[in-house]
């Protein structure tokens, strides 16, 4: 960071907030995995192949065809009123009952956190998010100078005992929490689920100290097993706000998403979205509408679970046959990730130019932290690459780990924090 605001001539004309808009771990990697011959698992990009893209693209040719001039003029910054309809039937499936009128469609889930984080927070709030926690949500809080404070997980999500001594903690120090943010559901990056039994904790702990949730749910309807989980929103509707996202159930470059929000909040949402864009894009919110309307979008989203199913399967298949002995791992029910624990003694930062060198990429851990840890913690994707690209991909990665123990084993080394199950937790003295 020093040697950037040395070699940048504007560097004092900055405000003070951009000075946390740094690169992620993610998009740092994205030009050494471009290359084909690394293996990529890395990023969670969705296999948009999967659709049936000649349908989708005689539907929007027939769109701009038919109504180019609805299609290309600008919009509502609340969003098309019927595609928020049709959102309404996405959700319930989660059994969540919405109005359409407290729904303001974004530039994907992501512009939705923004615009939230901007109305909600200053600089020096808090902010609870899980630990770890999706990277995204950690660029915007840092964009907007909220001190983020981590509450761990484990296998069964976040967990609440920590959740409620964290806010007692806050609350003995006078600092109030602006909001939860969390991803309940197949989380990234973890891929962990939160229980029945912890969603009804969480609520009534955040209803106790009268903090509202981010409920961030782009992977809800990705499950591999039974029906889609209920969302929290669906038994808090006044406490919780939703952030949902066409990215992995359509196509992630529509960026359609949206945010189902209390009707006070929704309104200081259109209006911050208005001082943002303006409008968001006609084009793609009508597309979504034409798809959700006229496609078996229900089905394919059946085939999309199938197709994850078999590549997380052939994931875990290929970590449990070859990576060496203290590597944990979670094992998801959905979504595209798998988080990875390293032995005592390991450094996924450090080790990660190691295994680009071996043609495989993942991100480190510690780049889903506000607070530096992660550094034994890995998150692998594997929603993009062919099962066999999988398994070819995590034998290069169980080489590269056996020749970091092989010298650990000999040089030594640091010995970071315990983990719990195969999901890192802090050390002592963090939250």
């Amino acid at each position: 960071m020093e040697q950037h605001a040395r070699t940048d001539a504007y560097s004092d004309r900055y405000a003070a907030r951009a000075a946390g808009m740094v690169p992620s771990e993610i998009r740092a990697l994205f030009a050494m995995v471009a290359r084909p011959e690394v293996v990529s698992l890395a990023g969670g990009a969705p296999y948009v192949s999967a659709l049936p893209l000649d349908v989708v693209g005689d539907m929007i040719g027939e769109l701009v065809a038919t109504r180019g001039a609805e299609a290309l003029q600008y919009g509502s910054a609340q969003g098309d009123a019927v595609l928020r309809e049709r959102i309404c039937e996405v959700m319930a499936l989660e059994g969540v009952s919405a109005s359409a009128d407290d729904i303001v469609v974004t530039v994907g889930a992501q512009q939705a956190l923004d615009l939230i984080t901007k109305i909600f927070v200053d600089p020096g709030d808090v902010v609870l998010a899980e630990a770890p926690s999706y990277v995204g949500a950690l660029g915007t809080f840092a964009s907007y100078q909220a001190d983020v404070v981590h509450v761990p997980l484990d296998e069964g999500g976040l967990i609440p005992g920590a959740l409620s001594d964290t806010l007692d903690r806050l609350a003995r120090e006078g600092r109030r929490v602006k909001f939860l943010y969390t991803v309940p559901t197949f989380q990234n990056p973890a891929g962990v689920t939160l229980t029945g039994a912890r969603r009804a904790q969480v609520l009534e702990i955040c209803a106790r100290h009268d903090v509202l949730i981010i409920e961030d749910n782009p992977y809800g309807l990705l499950g591999f097993d039974g029906e889609p989980l209920r969302a929290l929103r669906a038994d808090d509707a006044d406490r919780v706000i939703y952030l949902g996202s066409f990215s992995k159930t359509i196509a992630s470059g529509l960026r359609v998403g949206w945010a189902l929000a209390p009707h006070a909040v929704r309104a200081k949402l259109v209006l911050a979205a208005e001082s943002a864009v303006l409008c968001h894009p006609s084009l793609s919110q009508l597309a979504v509408r034409e798809y959700l309307t006229t496609q078996p979008w229900r089905e394919q989203i059946k085939d999309f679970r199938e197709l994850y199913r078999a590549r997380r399967d052939a994931m875990l298949d290929a970590l449990g046959a070859l990576m060496p002995a203290g590597v944990t791992w979670t094992r998801p029910a959905g979504g595209f990730f798998v988080w990875v624990t390293l032995p005592e003694g390991l450094d996924a930062k450090a080790m990660a130019p190691r295994a680009i060198a071996e043609r495989v990429a993942y991100v480190p851990g510690t780049g889903f932290y506000a607070d530096g840890d992660g550094r034994r913690n890995l998150r692998l994707s594997y929603c993009f690459p062919e099962p066999d690209r999988i398994r070819e991909g995590v034998r290069r990665l169980a080489g590269v780990i056996e020749n970091e123990i092989s010298m650990r084993d000999t040089f030594g080394g640091a010995r970071p924090g315990p983990t719990r199950d195969g999901v890192h937790t802090p050390g002592p003295g963090i939250v």
